[in-house]
């Protein structure tokens, strides 16, 4: 594994851009490459395509609504990863339901506080665009990423659900927000 980053001097958060498709991809598929090893197959993992996530990347930004949020965090213009999120994809989840899709920074770039000011930002995004609650989806076996979501004050609200394909379990948490005076 390349060795760690130190933290940058400066990065900033901004709205991703049909360009960084390649970039975004790019620290998708190593950070599912890290941080799903040993929760699912290794020949899965290996085989994980980036010009195949690329393309869906790309089409993702070029076709959004307006109510998704795909963001980027980058230092010296370097993309260390990105956060997508935006309405309830849950059928039965009210008007007022936010979800974060996804949160993922190349492996270099965890655990110097990138991921958590980029989480941070997404989630204030959110509550400003007056969503009452967010979920997001997490694999059970992760235990790193559920720590770290439940630091940031989320729970699992005892939903799960089960990737049959894998036979592994997600669970669901959730962030409600509290309501403007």
């Amino acid at each position: 594994m390349p060795p760690q980053l130190r933290p940058p001097n400066s990065f900033h958060i901004r709205a991703a851009y049909e360009a960084d498709a390649g970039a975004i991809a790019t620290a998708h598929m190593r950070s599912w490459q890290t941080a799903y090893r040993g929760i699912l197959p290794d020949e899965f993992l290996d085989a994980l395509s980036i010009p195949e996530r690329e393309h869906r990347v790309r089409d993702l930004l070029a076709s959004r609504h307006a109510e998704r949020r795909v963001w980027v965090i980058e230092s010296q213009d370097e993309i260390l990863g990105f956060s997508d999120a935006g309405p309830s994809r849950e059928d039965d989840a009210p008007s007022g339901a936010g979800e974060v899709y996804a949160i993922y920074l190349d492996p270099t770039a965890v655990g110097i506080g990138l991921g958590r000011e980029l989480f941070a930002h997404t989630v204030e995004d959110l509550r400003k665009a007056s969503y009452r609650y967010l979920t997001l989806w997490v694999l059970e076996g992760n235990t790193r990423a559920r720590r770290f979501y439940e630091k940031a004050g989320w729970r699992p609200d005892g939903t799960s659900s089960l990737w049959e394909r894998f036979n592994v379990n997600a669970l669901r948490y959730r962030l409600d927000f509290e309501p403007e005076p």
